[in-house]
């Protein structure tokens, strides 16, 4: 089974562990933030953030949530795909490109809707072309085609796209270089080589892209999870990095889903951590990003039911 497991992609095992986590949180817990993400679907089938028209980086987020709660079928998934299809013409970032790949394929793999059907068939291939034209000479990939130096975030971005349209990294030992470059002696990462200091989210973002290259080590792994632990405040959450003194509940998402990932959860405090995402939940449904927050939104609602489910896989 452990075998099996580990065979899936990056984003495949991760949401079967957030959907094994999920089904084990409360009933009134999961039923509240459901009927919050349903709620805020529009009439073109899409999400918004806390204000303007739907996109496609916010419709991800409830895609995802709805998934792990086994609630991505029907109207609801017939109506995603409809908004999905007519952006495939947009000009996006790359973050909005892996949104929307990555929303096809939790359609497709949710209820066999296949919202790329009538694309051309070698739609894999032109975007894989368009991903490998962010490289750049130190082995990265950067965050535009004006960008000079790769970026750790934009680089685990790259690789999580081409692992879900099943195209190859080009020369991946440089991709595995230019991640290796970016480790610190604190045994976090740089999210950019100019960076002052390590962060949360581009460690987790360079240990997955190290496991999607299949170039992980065990000091490598080791080293991050203990930068990680040492990132979780009195409030039991974790800081984006050292500068920043209050936690938030990306730093804490990501941080809990790679100390799953290497197997090193128990380093953390874990009823801490608990409290921390309890203390996110609006009583209405809906997860505040930070202490201060003064609204709710479908990112950080699947960002907080995230957090919960992988602390239930311990």
């Amino acid at each position: 089974m452990q075998d099996d497991f580990e065979q899936l992609g990056y984003l495949a095992r991760l949401m079967l562990r957030l959907t094994l986590g999920a089904s084990q949180l409360p009933s009134e817990l999961t039923d509240k933030h459901a009927r919050y993400v349903l709620s805020r679907q529009r009439e073109d089938g899409g999400w918004a953030g806390r204000e303007g028209e739907s996109d496609i980086y916010y419709t991800s987020f409830a895609l995802r949530t709805l998934a792990i709660l086994g609630l991505l079928e029907g109207a609801v998934a017939e109506r995603s795909a409809a908004f999905l299809r007519s952006k495939l013409n947009s000009q996006e970032s790359i973050v909005d490109l892996l949104s929307l790949v990555y929303s096809v394929k939790l359609i497709e793999a949710a209820c066999s809707l296949d919202a790329f059907a009538d694309v051309r068939k070698d739609w894999a291939t032109q975007l894989a072309g368009l991903l490998s034209s962010l490289r750049r000479s130190d082995g990265g990939f950067s965050k535009s085609l004006e960008g000079q130096a790769g970026s750790t975030y934009q680089t685990f971005l790259v690789l999580l796209c081409l692992e879900l349209i099943e195209q190859p990294c080009p020369q991946p030992e440089d991709a595995t270089r230019f991640l290796l470059s970016q480790r610190q002696d604190d045994g976090g990462f740089l999210e950019i080589r100019v960076g002052k200091r390590s962060g949360t989210n581009p460690t987790a973002a360079a240990v997955a892209g190290l496991r999607i290259l299949g170039c992980l080590d065990q000091d490598t792994a080791l080293d991050a999870a203990e930068f990680l632990a040492e990132l979780q405040t009195d409030e039991g959450g974790f800081q984006a990095n050292t500068r920043i003194p209050l936690p938030d509940l990306l730093s804490s998402f990501t941080a809990c889903v790679t100390l799953a990932d290497v197997e090193q959860l128990q380093s953390i405090r874990l009823n801490a951590v608990r409290r921390y995402v309890d203390s996110m939940q609006q009583s209405t449904g809906g997860f505040r990003g930070f202490e201060y927050d003064p609204a709710d939104d479908v990112e950080y609602t699947f960002y907080g039911l995230g957090a919960l489910a992988i602390l239930e896989t311990v």
